[in-house]
């Protein structure tokens, strides 16, 4: 009998915990959910996509009385150049980049959470600093271990989304002609956190060579 009761709790605890992994989603779920959350964001926001064509025959930039927006479709990444700088184009090296940026979650409804990492609206807090490396279209860098990035995410990683815009702006060192960009990001796109949850991001960055 005690056997037979031991069996029973063996089968009824390998029942739930089968039903637990039926309720959580799959990974195609998640991302179907974060297209959902990007869209509503587009329409809450007023925001007008165009698209790389139409970017490049604008000289790389967009109409921010109109609220544009370009998509790379490859990325899924949005962008929107606020300022594109007072500096060059960045040759192909190494680059200091000092950024000050407003990181929000984008939830499901559209809206933006207020848990929220913002070092764009104190202009004297701290930037965070990355190492920029770029080869042509190829861009890789890495956080400074002091930063507010590292230090909500635990990792040196720079996501790929923050990287794609410096091919596009003329970054300087002079404060007051920082280049300056908003963003949606994808998971794919976003930092190690978002990658692992899958959850899209809203941001706004300004970027200034450090040297």
């Amino acid at each position: 009998m005690k056997k037979f009761r031991i069996i029973l709790m063996m089968v009824l605890g390998l029942g739930l915990a089968f039903q637990s992994c039926n309720n959580g989603k799959t990974y195609a779920e998640m991302k179907e959910e974060e297209r959902d959350a990007i869209k509503r964001f587009i329409e809450l926001n007023d925001i007008k996509v165009i698209d790389e064509d139409q970017f490049e025959a604008q000289d790389s930039t967009t109409n921010v009385a109109e609220n544009e927006y370009v998509l790379f479709e490859e990325s899924g990444v949005y962008m929107q150049v606020v300022q594109r700088g007072n500096g060059e184009l960045l040759e192909d090296g190494r680059h200091e980049i000092l950024a000050r940026y407003l990181e929000e979650r984008i939830v499901e409804d559209g809206t933006v959470d207020t848990l929220s990492l913002n070092t764009i609206a104190n202009m004297y807090a701290h930037p965070d600093e990355f190492i920029l490396t770029k080869q042509k279209n190829s861009l890789s860098a890495s956080f400074s271990t002091n930063g507010a990035m590292y230090a909500a995410h635990s990792s040196a990683y720079v996501p790929t989304g923050w990287l794609l815009p410096l091919n596009y702006l003329k970054v300087g060192r002079e404060i007051s002609g920082r280049s300056k960009i908003k963003l949606i990001l994808p998971h794919s796109q976003g930092t190690a956190t978002a990658s692992g949850q899958v959850f899209p991001c809203y941001y706004e960055i300004t970027y200034q060579l450090s040297r």
